[in-house]
């Protein structure tokens, strides 16, 4: 049971289908949909192998470590600042 769908209702509804659009139109639906999944399959595939080409051409990064780092603590920046106004103020 398909949550309280019986095997006699869902053959009672394709038959109302196949009345209403008729077999030549739902094949062809069948196959306009099959061939779009098929080109998205397709397009996905090739896409995977275009991206492993250029990963594969392109030379790697070098790293150069002997750059300095500039790092600023923005924050702490700002409480050293308030602690010479404060140390200052008391003097």
């Amino acid at each position: 049971m398909l949550g309280g769908i019986s095997i006699w209702q869902l053959l009672i509804v394709l038959g109302i289908i196949i009345l209403v659009f008729g077999t030549k139109k739902l094949r062809n639906v069948g196959t306009d949909l099959g061939g779009a999944v098929k080109g998205f399959k397709k397009a996905v595939h090739e896409e995977d192998k275009d991206t492993d080409k250029k990963d594969d051409e392109q030379p790697q990064a070098k790293v150069r470590h002997d750059e300095p780092g500039n790092t600023y603590d923005v924050q702490a920046e700002e409480k050293a600042k308030q602690a010479a106004e404060n140390n200052d103020e008391r003097k």
